[in-house]
């Protein structure tokens, strides 16, 4: 649960904590916008398909309570010595962040600009449902600043996207892209594979129609099937069956082909890009930058610090509007936590990690190469002979998955956390 701020929002001292190197850590901004037309069964994220909750809460109330959110933000921040640094990468989700207006979402992005600054070939993302955007609004949103969008597509089958309980036709996909490309926008998919009556068929289909689409980006991400959700009391009561962890892996590794004969190129574990269409808000997560998460539920993380906002957006527009940041607990991370999170995100990046960096020891810089350290060296023999870790990469001094590793990243872990 961690613990509640002091006063109205009192940052601790360690948000200011340099980055291993002592530099200080590059900055992003996550906005959480919590409406959606239908929560699908399969979701856990914070949504609400209520758009008028009340004061400050609702959908056509939200920029202005964020403003509010931003404002106080910025002061906690001057007040624990932070310095002003520009967001080199925004990213708006959801929840369905176009079930807003295009001008407020650019006027989101306005106050992003007011309250840290936005540095000048910053990535700006939001994402979108296939049929919650049409053409205009994707050229408001260029017109506005955003870079990139995000389409929800997870299938190309209708009666998978059925199951998921996703409300657009397969048809908009490609509409939907060729419009954002049209604009001046990048474009991404999400692909989601493992859902109940998916066949591997069915999932080569909606591969070859990413392909075709042709994308600058694709994520795709295995079905999760968390308790709470309606699709895990389908589960419960036999109407749906769990996913199974070899089909799953089975698609992922159908998914790493395809795409890679596409011209794609996997960057993390469930991300591929064109060459020099990675995104960066992306690798800002695995790369351990200073990010601010604004709206109801979202997450931060400054220096040593994790924070979480309050979740309801009814509870989160009070605290605002009594002037009190609205943090419902934070975490002080120690050491030792820390360098495991350094190997968990960093190992998932198709660079890797140096493994003279492990086992303790001082981090100079993200490049380095030296000796691995004694007692890993068996370690690392290990998972090369499993065919975990590229033994190329070992020899020149990283550890960086192979396509098998990529399916068993926990366990490569757990073994270099040694």
């Amino acid at each position: 649960m961690g613990e509640p701020l002091p006063g109205a929002g009192e940052l601790p001292a360690q948000v200011a904590a340099p980055a291993p190197d002592g530099s200080s850590r590059p900055f992003s901004v996550y906005l959480h916008v919590p409406y959606c037309r239908v929560r699908c069964g399969y979701c856990d994220f914070n949504t609400y398909t209520n758009l008028t909750m009340g004061q400050g809460a609702s959908a056509e109330d939200f920029l202005g309570t964020l403003a509010g959110e931003l404002r106080d933000v910025r002061r906690a921040m001057d007040a624990a010595g932070l310095p002003v640094r520009p967001a080199q990468t925004v990213f708006v989700g959801g929840g369905t962040p176009t079930m807003l207006p295009a001008s407020d979402l650019v006027g989101m992005l306005h106050l992003v600009r007011e309250s840290f600054g936005l540095a000048p070939d910053a990535e700006v993302t939001t994402e979108a449902n296939p049929d919650s955007v049409d053409e205009a609004d994707l050229v408001a949103l260029a017109g506005g600043g955003f870079t990139r969008v995000s389409f929800g597509m997870q299938s190309a089958v209708p009666h998978v996207l059925k199951v998921l309980e996703r409300t657009h036709e397969p048809a908009r996909v490609p509409r939907v892209v060729d419009w954002a490309r049209r604009a001046g926008l990048s474009t991404s998919l999400d692909l989601i594979y493992g859902a109940p009556g998916e066949t591997l068929e069915d999932w080569q289909r909606s591969l070859d129609a990413v392909t075709r689409i042709g994308p600058d980006h694709v994520s795709a991400y295995a079905l999760v099937i968390e308790e709470g959700t309606r699709m895990w009391g389908q589960v419960r009561r036999g109407e749906l069956p769990m996913p199974e962890d070899d089909d799953e892996a089975t698609k992922y590794e159908m998914a790493d082909a395809a795409l890679g004969r596409a011209g794609y190129e996997w960057y993390e574990i469930s991300n591929w890009a064109r060459p020099g269409a990675e995104c960066r808000h992306n690798r800002a997560y695995w790369l351990d930058w200073d990010w601010w998460g604004a709206g109801p539920g979202a997450h931060s993380h400054l220096g040593d610090v994790r924070l979480w906002n309050t979740k309801h957006p009814v509870a989160w527009a009070g605290q605002i509007a009594t002037g009190h940041l609205p943090v419902a607990g934070h975490e002080v991370i120690d050491a030792g936590s820390r360098e495991l999170e350094r190997i968990m995100l960093g190992i998932r990046l198709r660079e890797g990690i140096a493994l003279a960096s492990l086992g303790g020891a001082s981090v100079t810089s993200s490049d380095d190469v030296g000796a691995t350290p004694s007692h890993l060296v068996p370690v690392v023999a290990g998972l090369v002979a499993d065919e975990l870790l590229d033994a190329g990469a070992a020899m020149r001094g990283r550890a960086v998955l192979t396509l098998r590793g990529r399916l068993m990243a926990d366990t490569v872990t757990r073994a270099l956390s040694q």
